[in-house]
């Protein structure tokens, strides 16, 4: 991972707006309909290219994918992993949400029904596919090649996000079924490495979960859980440098009350046992921009890096340039200039089929003043 010693550097989340056709090709490939293979690795390419030209043109200095290939952060490993199978899995109303009929009727007649399947885990779970995460890392490659930014990350599932969205319904019990994930999947997050691309694990399971996939979990059992997740992460990442990983972590990706998120204090002990170096996490949104305090009064190891929010991810509205330099700026001053990456709370495109919260020029518009505000802060932290 490379950090910067003379200016703030800026990246992202992951998940970028997908071109519409691609879409819709993701969409049939989820559902095991009939779609165009050749078309499809073509849509994907050319994706990866544009997406990638485009972030290093706005200014972004740590690109992504923008998770091209990918119908959903977490659900795409079930088309590379065995054990997942039957009727699409229907969660409960997040807990935030659920006293409010009227509001979740108006969203989903906002953003459309969620069109992504969410299968449980039915079998033993083992890699089946070692072809797509290799694709997928020759297309970023070649994207880099061509469009030469400072650095690049490639997110992929953790195991405990893999068992919040689909659930174990045949190991006995929670540490035999991320484990598995976890072996599962150390293969494609040491491809990445390997490459010499920084793997982002997305671990919404430590924050997230707590009022969605694990709401029926008291607090302790929730965080004793958490626990044996970044104990799974960390063994699955036993190959790979703390250096060339980092990890995302959020509450989740949506407009709602959030009244129900865990507090940051209480799963940042957790957290800080991750092996990955930097920690990507929500700063900028009405619910946790106040918990920049925590940071501060936190005892931070001296090999973390931190990439605060600073646009928020669920609104059209734009940021203005000197919002974002102080953000980044109270960030800077709690662990120093060089320990600070600018970044987002979450991706503008987490999965496909819905019609998001944010218009997709926005999106970028809003990583264009991310750009701007940290050339502001920079100024100011340099000086």
């Amino acid at each position: 991972m490379k950090l910067s010693t003379d200016r703030i550097l800026t990246t992202h989340v992951g998940s970028l707006p997908r071109p519409q056709p691609l879409v819709a090709t993701l969409i049939k490939k989820d559902r095991d309909e009939q779609y165009d293979r050749a078309e499809f690795e073509a849509q994907v390419k050319q994706a990866v290219a544009d997406i990638v030209a485009r972030q290093v043109a706005i200014g972004i200095d740590v690109v992504s994918d923008g998770e091209a290939s990918k119908v959903g952060y977490a659900t795409y490993v079930h088309e590379r992993l065995t054990g997942f199978s039957g009727e699409p899995f229907v969660p409960k109303p997040n807990l935030d949400v659920a006293p409010y009929g009227d509001f979740r009727r108006r969203l989903e007649l906002f953003i459309g029904p969620q069109q992504i399947r969410r299968l449980c885990c039915h079998g033993p779970v083992a890699r089946q596919d070692h072809a797509s995460a290799q694709r997928d890392i020759d297309n970023f490659k070649a994207a880099i090649a061509t469009s030469k930014p400072v650095d690049a990350f490639m997110p992929a599932a953790s195991p405990g996000v893999v068992s919040t969205f689909q659930p174990n319904r045949y190991y006995p019990d929670h540490r035999a079924y991320i484990g598995a994930v976890g072996a599962a999947m150390r293969e494609e997050y040491e491809a990445i490495a390997n490459a010499g691309i920084v793997v982002q694990l997305d671990s919404p399971d430590l924050a997230m979960a707590r009022h969605t996939g694990f709401q029926d979990l008291t607090e302790a059992e929730f965080l004793k859980q958490a626990e044996q997740q970044v104990e799974v992460l960390n063994e699955a990442l036993v190959n790979v440098p703390a250096n060339s990983a980092r990890l995302h972590l959020c509450w989740g990706n949506y407009e709602g009350p959030h009244d129900f998120d865990i507090p940051l204090q209480k799963i940042l002990p957790i957290v800080l046992k991750a092996k990955p170096q930097a920690i990507s996490f929500e700063a900028a949104n009405p619910r946790h921009e106040h918990e920049w305090t925590v940071w501060r009064d936190t005892k931070l190891p001296d090999d973390k890096v931190l990439i605060p929010g600073v646009i928020d991810t669920c609104t059209n509205y734009l940021e203005h340039p000197e919002l974002v330099a102080q953000r980044i700026c109270r960030f800077a001053d709690v662990v120093g200039r060089e320990r600070v990456i600018a970044g987002t709370d979450c991706g503008f495109s987490t999965s496909v089929g819905t019609a998001g919260r944010v218009d997709r020029e926005i999106a970028f518009r809003k990583l264009q003043s991310l750009v701007e505000g940290a050339r502001i802060a920079s100024q100011r932290l340099w000086r």
